[in-house]
């Protein structure tokens, strides 16, 4: 297969996140779980060193019979699955708890005692913890006393509530437990509510301009370029939660994208379209503030297209344009992108990319099925008791309000970012293509800010530390915060848990810069913006109103294409 946009071999080491997510996005999470070339190596090495699996197998033995003699110290620590005091206190439960946290560690220490080399090793700890997750006696409605507890409590109304609640949801796409009711929020007043605009639209996009929260803002205007997989408000949660309002409120004049959500008749819809689109966004803004440069924040893969369409106007003569390009949770370099890297090789992404193909799109409830299989005991099984055995609804949270928010990829799209990851192409100067001109990220001279999430179990902090690199031709500052993939994101001041590492990733190891890294307190967005001012210009009076005579407002904000389904 070949595409007129990728170019180059695909190495070894180059699957990572992106492509591991959108091929089993098209493909199904179930076919990783298939016996494979992976497993056949794991086999061989107890084969070969047989010492490894006599000696775990005598340990548990030993650790078995003193779980059945009552004598076993062995306890959950901190695992929340075990908390119920019945785990503890009943005989029975203690020791089921006991037995599985046994095998579980057994099988994850034989995994370890074979040292498989990469990429097999993360491949066969991705199944293997998937088993033993599912495994666990707190999934079993027979044994995990909370669904008991519910039943009594309810007269057995939980039950039946589980039963329906377990034949709806599993029904249709994507097939794991509700995170979150579907009408728990709603899109443009409770989530999305920041005011303001849709001051120009396209095909591909609605631009909305938020209204100004200040006197006075920075001349340098933001623009603000979402994932093409889920819904701008990501960036414009709950009141409070909001970093468009937050932005507001420290003088920023504020824009951002909106993505339509593709369908089939947009299958076509590649790089070049979705690069076109951020430019002609781009020049919407220039002419309604009159700034002759744009700061561009942009997440997870509008990260990967900002970043392409900074190269490409690097390239032609414009990065003036640009006056700082801020990347969140993105990963521009995939060798070596952690567990989930792993999962896919190039006979299924070809498969993935032919399938999303005859469709014209990715449906984007695929891909939350893989997301949460990434963390099934926090995204999957946790939900599985709360929704089946116990009965209950899930808590309203905005942020999983928003992930169940799906859009699809158009496929050319899909196409294109697959075989960009697969081969490393960013990596490589020329190896990938934006409107016609080849993307060389050493030569953009463009202050950037780079964000990662140390819990990120999506885009791994490592693999945005060694994209921050290849930005080596601007003034760089690399940003780690204490949280996850969307936690990291949706942190306004205030949380005294946060904290946040900064400094130039000029390390060429990431352990050794974060070894090095001073630690602040608190969240990285009052950091960003002061970031932001240094290179935004004097302060002038904010505008009384949206748009301008000719890019005048089409309806207010959040405007109609997050509306769609």
């Amino acid at each position: 297969m070949t595409t007129p946009t990728v170019t180059g071999e695909s190495p070894d080491d180059a699957a990572a996140p992106l492509d591991m997510l959108l091929g089993a996005a098209a493909l199904g999470i179930g076919r990783r779980m298939l016996p494979d070339r992976s497993w056949l190596k794991f086999g061989a090495g107890l084969i070969r060193q047989p010492r490894f699996a006599l000696d775990r197998g005598r340990s548990l033995a030993v650790e078995l019979t003193a779980i059945a003699r009552g004598t076993s110290t062995r306890s959950p620590d901190r695992d929340k699955r075990f908390a119920d005091p019945a785990w503890s206190q009943n005989p029975v439960l203690r020791r089921t708890m006991q037995t599985y946290l046994a095998a579980a560690e057994t099988a994850r220490a034989l995994l370890s005692d074979v040292d498989l080399e990469f990429p097999h090793s993360d491949r066969m700890r991705f199944v293997v913890d998937i088993i033993v997750d599912a495994l666990s006696p707190t999934n079993s409605p027979l044994l995990n006393p909370l669904g008991y507890k519910a039943a009594i409590d309810t007269g057995g109304a939980s039950v039946v509530r589980g039963t329906a609640n377990l034949v709806r949801e599993l029904a249709t796409p994507p097939r794991v437990p509700s995170m979150v009711e579907a009408d728990a929020f709603t899109v443009g007043v409770t989530v999305a509510a920041t005011p303001g605009s849709v001051v120009f639209q396209s095909e591909v996009l609605q631009l909305i301009q938020f209204t100004p929260r200040t006197p006075t803002v920075h001349t340098a205007p933001m623009l603000i370029v979402p994932p093409v997989i889920n819904k701008y408000y990501i960036v414009d949660m709950s009141p409070g939660r909001s970093m468009v309002e937050y932005f507001l409120d420290q003088g920023q004049q504020v824009f951002a994208i909106s993505w339509r959500n593709p369908k089939a008749d947009h299958r076509a819809w590649g790089f070049d379209t979705y690069g076109q689109a951020i430019l002609d966004a781009i020049g919407a803004v220039e002419q309604i503030t009159g700034a002759e440069q744009t700061h561009l924040f942009a997440q997870c893969s509008g990260g990967t297209l900002a970043t392409m369409v900074t190269a490409h106007l690097t390239d032609i003569g414009g990065a003036g344009r640009v006056a700082g390009l801020a990347l969140a949770v993105n990963v521009l370099d995939q060798s070596k992108a952690g567990t989930v890297m792993a999962i896919l090789d190039e006979a299924t992404a070809d498969e993935a990319i032919r399938k999303s193909k005859a469709r014209g799109y990715l449906d984007g409830r695929s891909l939350a099925e893989v997301f949460a299989w990434m963390r099934p005991n926090d995204l999957v099984w946790r939900y599985w008791v709360n929704n089946y055995i116990e009965g209950r609804k899930p808590q309203p949270f905005d942020v999983l309000f928003w992930n169940a928010d799906t859009t699809r990829m158009a496929a050319t799209l899909h196409r294109d970012l697959v075989l960009c990851a697969l081969n490393n192409a960013l990596t490589k100067p020329g190896g990938v293509q934006m409107l016609g001109t080849p993307v060389d990220l050493s030569k953009i001279a463009v202050d950037t800010y780079v964000v990662a999430g140390i819990a990120d179990h999506i885009s791994p902090w490592q693999s945005c530390y060694r994209s921050a690199r290849l930005l080596s031709g601007a003034d760089v500052s690399f940003v780690l915060s204490s949280s996850g993939h969307i936690a990291s994101l949706v942190n306004p001041p205030g949380n005294r848990k946060a904290s946040y590492r900064l400094g130039a990733p000029d390390s060429i190891d990431p352990q050794e810069w974060l070894n090095a890294a001073e630690k602040h307190t608190g969240s990285w967005w009052p950091n960003y913006t002061a970031w932001l001012k240094e290179r935004s210009g004097p302060d002038r009076k904010a505008p009384t109103a949206e748009g301008n005579a000719a890019l005048p407002p089409l309806m207010p904000a959040p405007g109609s294409y997050v509306r769609e389904k």
